[in-house]
């Protein structure tokens, strides 16, 4: 199943309702859930970002969908990298 990992950054609205995320998070695990995926983990960070999620998704337009969906809100803007583990990435260098 394919992996993401999403960097993410309270936007205005999102900081000034904090008490209110992990509300939001589970929300979102519900959401991915349902639709077959899995989070992996979460992690609050210091630095660029404000926060890590790593998921596992049935597909590009599943996690798509639900980030969508859920920066529609307003409480978040977030860059999204697609992941490989290194048992699939071994296999990709391996037929180079």
């Amino acid at each position: 199943m394919p992996h993401y990992v999403i960097l993410w950054n309270w936007t205005d609205q999102g900081i000034r309702s904090l008490k209110d995320s992990p509300k939001r998070l589970a929300s979102f695990r519900a959401q991915l859930e349902k639709l077959g995926g899995n989070l992996v983990g979460e992690y609050y960070t210091m630095g660029q970002y404000d926060g890590v999620v790593i998921v596992e998704a049935p597909s590009d337009e599943t996690i798509m969908s639900i980030l969508l969906g859920n920066a529609s809100k307003g409480n978040f803007h977030s860059i999204t990298l697609k992941a490989f583990p290194l048992s699939e990435a071994g296999k990709l260098i391996e037929s180079i």
